[in-house]
Order: structure tokens, then C-alpha cells, then sequence
């Protein structure tokens, strides 16, 4: 069986311990870009520097996620394989530490690649991860960010229970995400998993608008040291193209009005309406708008 470090290809860990770490998958656990996008604004925002990565030879059918082509200036092409980086913030005055993780959710090897990923948090010396995700629902971009979340560590769940974060009541296909909170969970780190709810009906990419919402979520949790001003500036300039596009779509417009009442008649509720009855109610209402037809 390879050892742990066939699979990865290593620069310098961190000296010291690094007791934070925030992750984000790109692929199905993003809808929207919205996680990935906040995750890179990080990174940016922060300078963090690149300490690992995952060989990804083991983990992806390539055929699936085929690697790109891409060409320099100077005519030479280059492929550009999945990633899944490890970068490392070394704190500020009034922050400690990060370490981020920004990855591609694999196709194979689940439960090794799981382990992987909180190997390299343990020997960072890691506590608790974060992972923030972003999902479909039926819910009016119109409204304040709805968001999901569960956590291992009572303090923040306590947290989520007394403000603005829903528990989840899903059930079926899982991401890669519940494998590594089994993994890191017999490690003794704990585990947080923070979802910002994206509307169905948008298809503009990324969502900084939730993205924007999970920032401000990690900076109140963590204690980071964000500038959201930039992030700010984006999810505005998102919510008028946006707006645009709905002032030229009637029956797009109708529709959110529905949904808008159905969302706040419900919004009082903790439980989470279900996600399979609010899009067959959106399909009665387009059928119905559209005199009957498919």
C-alpha cells in the first residue's frame, strides 16, 4: 500500500501548528462557483502561499474531468490537471493561523483520498475544519442568504441553533465532504460543514452574493481578518445583472413573486421546507403560465 506521501506532492509544511483550516470543493458540493469563489478571495485577500498539493493520478478519471489544454505567449501548451492545494496564512497580530484547502471532489478512491486530506490536517497540526459549500434551492435571490450547517463542535453548533443557520433534514447521494468528516472525526479534529443556499433560476456565475454570505459567516466564526469591501463591490454589481435580466423576462419575473410569498410564509419555520415540493410547484406554475404545455 503507497505511503502518505506518494500521494502528495509537498513543499515546506507550516512550522508551527496550525489549529484552523477552511475548505471548498469545486464541482458538485459549489453550485453556483459560490464556495470556490469565496475560498479564492481568501487566498487572495490573504497572500496565502502553496505548501501541498494531491498527486491526482489516483483519485480521477480523466476521461470525466479531462485535463485543459491551455497555450503561453510564447506558443507552448501546457496541461492543467484537477487540483486539490493546501495553502498555509501565517496569522496576523490580532489572527492566528489558517491553513485553506481549495479542492476538486475525485471520482475515486473516496475513503482514501478522505483520509488523505485529514492527514495533512493532523500533521498541520489542525483542531477544527470548516468546510463551506454552496447548493441549489428553491428559495428568491430576493432574500436574505439562507444557509444550512451542522458541526461536531457544540460551541459553534450551539451557535448555528441561536441565529441564522438551519439544520439540514437531507437525506441521499452524499459529496465528498461526509467521508472526510468521518476521517477527521477519528482524528479527534472537528468538523463544521456551512452551505449557502444558491437560487435555482440563476445561472450566472459565481454567485457573490452567497458567496459574499459566507464570507461574512467565516470571518464572525473564526475571527478572520476579511476586507469584504471588493466582495461587497461584486455582489453588487451581480444583483444588477441580475436584476436586468429579470426585467426582461416576464414569466421569470411572475415566477419569483410566487416563490417569494411561498418563501415567507415558511420563513418563520426552522424546519426546511422540502426541496423536491417547492420545484414541483414551480413546474405546476410554469405549466400553467404556459397554457398547459410541457
Amino acid at each position: 500500500m503507497p505511503e502518505f506521501d506518494d500521494y502528495l506532492i509537498v513543499g515546506d509544511f507550516p512550522e508551527q501548528p496550525v489549529e484552523r483550516m477552511v475548505v471548498a470543493f469545486r464541482g458538485w458540493p459549489d453550485a453556483g462557483d459560490a464556495a470556490t469563489a469565496t475560498l479564492n478571495y481568501l487566498l487572495t485577500t490573504f497572500s496565502a502561499v502553496k505548501f501541498a498539493e494531491i498527486d491526482p493520478e489516483e483519485f480521477f478519471n480523466f476521461a470525466q474531468e479531462r485535463p485543459r489544454s491551455t497555450r503561453s505567449k510564447d506558443g507552448k501548451r501546457h496541461l492543467q490537471w484537477p487540483v486539490n492545494e493546501f495553502y498555509h496564512w501565517p496569522g496576523s497580530e490580532t489572527a492566528p493561523p489558517a491553513i485553506f484547502y481549495l479542492g476538486t471532489e475525485p471520482h475515486l478512491r473516496w475513503r482514501t483520498f478522505s483520509s488523505l486530506v485529514a492527514e495533512v490536517a493532523l500533521r498541520c497540526g489542525v483542531k477544527s475544519m470548516v468546510h463551506i459549500g454552496a447548493l441549489l434551492d428553491a428559495v428568491p435571490h430576493t432574500r436574505s442568504v439562507r444557509f444550512t450547517g451542522t458541526s461536531t463542535n457544540h460551541k459553534v453548533q450551539a451557535g448555528f441553533d441561536l441565529g441564522n443557520v438551519r439544520s439540514s433534514n437531507y437525506q441521499g447521494p452524499s459529496g465528498i465532504t461526509l467521508p472526510i468528516s468521518e476521517s477527521l472525526a477519528a482524528r479527534g479534529i472537528s468538523y463544521t460543514s456551512l452551505w449557502g443556499h444558491v437560487a435555482h433560476y440563476l445561472h450566472a456565475t459565481p454567485n457573490f452574493r452567497v458567496s459574499l454570505g459566507l464570507a461574512r459567516c467565516l470571518s464572525d466564526m473564526l475571527g478572520l481578518p476579511i476586507d469584504l469591501a471588493k466582495l461587497y463591490s461584486m455582489a453588487d454589481t451581480f444583483d444588477h445583472e441580475v436584476e436586468k435580466v429579470i426585467a426582461e423576462d416576464e414569466q421569470l419575473g411572475k415566477y419569483i413573486t410566487t416563490l417569494e410569498e411561498r418563501y415567507d410564509a415558511t420563513s418563520e419555520s426552522k424546519e426546511m421546507p422540502n426541496p423536491a415540493e417547492l420545484v414541483m410547484e414551480l413546474e405546476q406554475f410554469l405549466r400553467a403560465e404556459r397554457g398547459g404545455g410541457d
